[in-house]
């Protein structure tokens, strides 16, 4: 189907359809990967081959079409041999239900309208429907937004936020990684308006791999290694939607302080947060309240201190282990988060946001122990 640059595009025409087969009396939903090779993408595909009720199908690289997905991630050999294709819309099997898109920011919104445009839901990856206010998108990003009336109807997809509203989505914007780490941290706080407007500043660090699996001088190993750096200081295009998500939460406008900095590892994000609470209570009650907001999700994990969240201690998994300190000698509360960027920062929580849109268990596919 052609794509419709006029901005019409509605997920009204979302068709309910029913795709699966059976294989040994389990029901198989087919799913697509868009940008099957990139950190992201493979992740996404290693992640299907062991979930038990969806299965892909389709597989797309602009650069390595033609190839088999294995011969570009060997790890997959005789695993997820498919080949890779380009990017045709109208080459994805009409019996996937629904397409993964973990292509290039500003390459995916033209390719979600499309794709909603044929009835298939979307978790889309990039940042094109993250952001409700098209004027931030070309703010930040640098570009206009060829669909803004799509960016109202998609849904953030922060499961432990945003369950219900997932689960009849069309279109679920996958959170970025930095964000991800920082609103499951802010988000019990901030709902129980206990956060001085004003006084967020939010500390990140990532490894490399955050910047995505294309070549780049920055990201070079002789000018990683043996280095730790701040980047995009008061500029990093994650601010926006951080800003949008507490705002949301905190019924409010906020606007923080975030710097994130680059860690000479392949993959994780620890993000250390400070800020002055707007109740004074103890240590012991705000741990009580992390807590008991999370009680009932299964991918975050709040540690009893002295335990701190570690990037190695959640790695390969979905996990966001969480910890909170109050700083008796300057009133000030220190919240701490540990999440793997590639997984609960991206392709796992995809699979999460899935799962929820297509009536599976959340945490199906998804029970890998970190390592």
């Amino acid at each position: 189907m052609p794509i419709n640059k006029g901005g019409t595009a509605s997920l009204s025409s979302f068709k309910g359809r029913e795709a699966f087969y059976i294989e040994g009396g389990i029901i198989m939903t087919e799913v697509a990967v868009l940008g099957a090779t990139g950190y992201t993408g493979f992740e996404l595909v290693r992640l299907l081959d062991g979930h038990p009720q969806a299965e892909a199908v389709f597989l797309s690289s602009e650069s390595h079409a033609g190839l088999k997905i294995s011969d570009i991630h060997p790890q997959l050999h005789e695993r997820t041999d498919l080949t890779l294709n380009k990017m045709r819309i109208k080459d994805i099997p009409k019996t996937v239900e629904l397409v993964f898109c973990a292509l290039p920011h500003g390459q995916s919104a033209e390719v979600v309208s499309a794709l909603l445009e044929n009835g298939v839901r979307v978790v889309d990856l990039s940042a094109d429907y993250r952001l409700k206010q098209a004027a931030l998108y070309k703010e930040w990003y640098g570009l206009d937004h060829p669909y803004p009336s799509l960016l109202e109807e998609s849904v953030y997809g922060l499961p432990e936020l945003n369950k219900e509203q997932i689960a009849t989505a069309q279109l679920a914007a996958n959170p970025g990684c930095y964000p991800t780490s920082i609103i499951l941290a802010l988000a019990p706080l901030l709902n129980a308006k206990m956060v001085s407007a004003g006084s967020l500043i939010i500390d990140s660090k990532s490894g490399v791999s955050g910047a995505g699996r294309t070549p780049k001088q920055p990201f070079h190993f002789p000018e990683c290694t043996e280095n730790f750096k701040a980047y995009r200081v008061a500029s990093h295009q994650h601010t926006p939607e951080i800003e949008q998500e507490l705002g949301r939460l905190a019924g409010q406008d906020m606007k923080v302080t975030f710097t994130p900095h680059l860690v000479p590892m392949i993959r994780g994000i620890l993000s250390t947060i400070y800020l002055e609470p707007a109740a004074l209570k103890t240590e012991a009650e705000y741990i009580d309240l992390l807590s008991s907001f999370y009680a009932e999700c299964k991918f975050v994990r709040v540690l009893d201190t002295p335990v701190l969240p570690e990037t190695r201690l959640v790695r390969g998994s979905n996990y966001c282990d969480l910890a909170l300190k109050l700083d008796q000698r300057t009133g000030r509360l220190i919240i701490i988060s540990a999440i793997d960027n590639l997984i609960k920062g991206a392709a796992g929580q995809a699979l999460q946001n899935m799962n929820i849109m297509l009536g599976l268990d959340e945490d199906s596919g998804l029970g890998q122990v970190p390592y």
